[in-house]
């Protein structure tokens, strides 16, 4: 069964130049990083991050969910440093009609480097190949301009728009509804 794969916690998988692995108590400080930017995170469905506390929160909360194989949230470490500079998660995953949703963030410092392109690409890898996924879904605020770029450069289509879809620190956000068939995905982006 495809579930076999998170039997004992997150499988690490690898990309160009990435690997998403676990995240761990140790790595509070780089997803503080990346969560305390409001900027990185506007966009992300998520409150932005006042403090440390709330970075061990999310680690502890990412490593529960995991466990009970209800959304797998990796962080994406630089193969170079090992560092955190992302996050790549699957979630709403239905094993039995073979489909998922994908949301993902890196650091505002490695926007327009490719960075985001990889981390999709190499989950997309994992959950057509390994996971035998047939569809796969993002939800992504059309303000968001950059990330429906970049969905759609490797072949998501936009499917409908969702208004006042999430309300994220006050603010009221509409959600573009894109998905990629596996049977449209050639891998290359």
């Amino acid at each position: 069964m495809r579930e076999r794969w998170f039997q004992s916690g997150l499988p690490e998988v690898e990309g160009r130049g990435l690997r998403l692995r676990s995240l761990g108590r140790e790595d509070a400080e780089d997803v503080y990083r990346l969560y305390c930017d409001r900027e990185a995170v506007r966009f992300g469905y998520a409150p932005r991050m006042v403090e440390l506390s709330d970075a061990v929160a999310v680690i502890d909360e990412t490593r529960r969910l995991a466990a009970e194989k209800t959304i797998f949230h990796w962080g994406v470490a630089s193969a170079e440093t090992g560092r955190i500079i992302g996050h790549a998660t699957l979630f709403h995953v239905d094993w039995r009609h073979r489909r998922g949703e994908i949301g993902y963030s890196v650091l505002r410092d490695l926007w327009g480097q490719g960075v985001g392109t990889r981390v999709v690409r190499t989950l997309l890898e994992f959950s057509f190949g390994s996971l035998d996924l047939r569809r796969m879904e993002a939800d992504v605020d059309p303000r968001n301009v950059a990330s429906l770029r970049l969905l759609e450069k490797v072949g998501f289509r936009r499917e409908g728009l969702f208004r006042e879809r999430w309300e994220i620190d006050g603010e009221l956000q509409d959600g573009v509804a894109l998905a990629l068939l596996r049977s449209e995905w050639g891998g290359a982006a």
